[in-house]
Parts: structure tokens; sequence; C-alpha cells
């Protein structure tokens, strides 16, 4: 699906409030990024349950029913979960993940809000939702019949919208404090391999481990939670920012002066978050004209030039790492010239 225009968590909430309730609604993302607990906020806030059906695992008749013969005359007799007295929300999650037969039985249910002679409660509402087929999940491709008899919107990760959530939800410190500072490592695109990828479910289960292991998790029970829940570059991170807290290393404090990156070889991984969290703040911070250079900034690029001097001579590689174009973000070309004049050897910084 093609839509130009994607929604963070609060916006798709707006849309749902003012959408759903008139046309059913379909929710386009990727896998773990919110969209069952956006639906069943919504519900909550319209004081409707939610029942939510999963596409992939259902067949025609888990949505028609079976028939029942009455007066000689057969009566198709939809599943109790569907055939409610009350008003609800029908979330058809996974829809896209359906057989095309189960995808027929949907239309009348989506366009009428009826299966055979059964008809949805009034003021009952029906949304669904389906990952996309570049996040290497099971889809199957959509008539364009069903595709016609829904709304559609793209939902995408918001770190504000989440931290928002997350600090209503007893998510663990450490993820709060780690997200705020890597918003980028929120979400991350689904890889080709089998391997654990972060987005914001695999967080929320992180934190869930992270609460149940309590205060005393080792550093090894560390590595295997992070590693079975996160990307495996994120995974790296995240457990040198836990050692960077425990061992109260600050980058604050080493930009003010009063530490100094730490260049013990048992404290390799902390120095390669530290370095990473550097190289974040330098590009965020320092503008792409030195014309532009204020008071503070100018004092900034001062003690950044003094610190890379300091981390190359720990770790040239980790150095090299920080001055790297990576995904096309990289330090201003001015500054940039005023490092290779202290640090030649960084000229050849590569790509990656």
């Amino acid at each position: 699906m093609n839509i130009s225009i994607t929604v963070s968590q609060k916006q798709l909430l707006e849309v749902l409030l003012g959408t759903a309730p008139v046309r059913p609604v379909f929710i386009w993302g990727a896998p773990g990024i919110g969209k069952s607990s956006i639906v069943e906020e919504f519900a909550a806030d319209m004081g409707l349950d939610c029942v939510s059906l999963l596409g992939s695992q259902l067949a025609p008749e888990d949505i028609i029913g079976v028939p029942q013969i009455i007066d000689g005359k057969s009566i198709f007799c939809p599943p109790r979960m569907i055939a409610r007295d009350k008003p609800y929300c029908l979330f058809l999650d996974e829809l896209n993940a359906c057989s095309q037969e189960v995808q027929k039985a949907f239309y009348s249910l989506i366009h009428d809000r009826r299966i055979g002679e059964y008809h949805l409660p009034e003021g009952s509402i029906v949304i669904g939702a389906g990952n996309r087929a570049q996040d290497s999940a099971i889809v199957k491709p959509m008539s364009s019949a069903l595709i016609n008899r829904m709304f559609h919107v793209a939902l995408t990760a918001s770190h504000r919208d989440w931290l928002e959530w997350a600090g209503l939800n007893n998510i663990h410190p450490y993820i709060l404090e780690y997200i705020g500072l890597r918003p980028d490592h929120l979400w991350k695109q689904p890889p080709k391999t089998e391997e654990p990828f972060s987005s914001p479910r695999s967080w929320h289960m992180l934190s869930d481990t992270l609460h149940s292991f309590g205060d005393n998790i080792t550093e090894e029970q560390l590595e295997v939670l992070v590693s079975g829940c996160l990307s495996p570059n994120h995974a790296v991170q995240f457990r040198a920012f836990v050692k960077q807290l425990r061992n109260r290393y600050s980058l604050a404090a080493i930009i003010d002066g009063k530490e100094k990156f730490p260049a013990e070889p048992e404290n390799r991984d902390v120095l390669y978050f530290l370095a990473q969290s550097f190289r974040s703040q330098i590009i965020k911070e320092l503008p792409k004209e030195k014309t532009k250079l204020s008071g503070n900034t100018q004092a900034l690029a001062v003690r950044a030039k003094t610190l890379m001097k300091d981390l190359a001579a720990i770790s040239f590689e980790i150095a090299q790492m920080v001055v790297a174009d990576i995904d096309g973000k990289s330090f201003p070309d001015w500054f940039m010239v005023e490092i290779v004049r202290d640090l030649p050897r960084l000229a050849d910084k590569g790509t990656k």
C-alpha cells in the first residue's frame, strides 16, 4: 500500500475519533509499532469493548458461521464473539495476512456491517490493520474491492508519543532515559534475516523482563535479555548505556571537562556508546555553516576538537566511526576541516 503521508500515535487517535464512527478504517504499519494498543485505547475512549480477530488464524466459517436448519431453511449463525447485542469495536488484525476466501467473508462485514442476517449493533465500529510487504511480514495482496471499502492510514513510530505513553505505563527507567538519548533506536526496519529487531513492542518486552529481574541483574543476564529483544547493534549500545549508568560515566561531564572518556579495555563498550552519543550531540547542535555559530556552539566546537584528540588516542577506530558519514549524517564540513587539520589520518574516514 502506497500512502504518501504517515501519522504518529497521537495523530492516529485523532483520525480514528473522526473517521472510524462513520467509515471502516485500515491501519498500515510495521510490526511492533503499536497498532493494536492504539485501537484498544481508542475503543476504551469510546466506551466500547474491543473484540480482536487475528486474520492469519481465521477460516471463512469463523466469520460467516455455520448453517442451521430452521423451518426447512438454512440460516447461518455467526460466532458468539461477533454476534453481540451491544455496540462494540471489531478489530480485524492482520487482515491482509488472511486468505482470499477469508477476505471475501469480510466484505459485507466491513462495508455493510452485517454477516448474513446478523447486523452489527448500531454504534459499532470496524477497524482493520496489517503489516507492509517491505517489513518481511506475512502479507497477501488485498483485492481492490476490499481496499476500496476502507479508509487507509499509515502509522509511523514517534519517540515523543511513545515516551509520553511509556512514562505513564511503568516502562523501565533505563529504557526511558536511553530512548530519550537515542530516539532513532526506538524502531528499526525489520531485517530480511530471522533475528530480533527494535520496535516499541520489543522495548516494552525488555522493560517487563528488566522489572522481573530487578536491580541486581548481572551483565551476563542483561546481555541475554537485550540480545533476545533488540536489533544487534542497539543491544550492544543499550548494554553499554546501562554499564555507563552503573559506573557513573556522564557525557555531559565529559564535555564539561569534569570527566574523561574511559580508556580501560574492559570499558570499550562504554566508550563506544559514549562516542556514539557524542557524535549525535555534535551533529545535532553544530550548525551547518560556521558563520551561524553562537557563543555556546563556538565553545562546544572548541571542546569537541579536544575530545576528538582524546578519543583518537584511546581508540582510533572509534574516532573514525564518530567522523564517518553514516546514513547521510556526519559532522558539518567546516568542522571536519578543522578536525582533519589536527588529526590528518581521519581524512580517510570512509562512508558506512
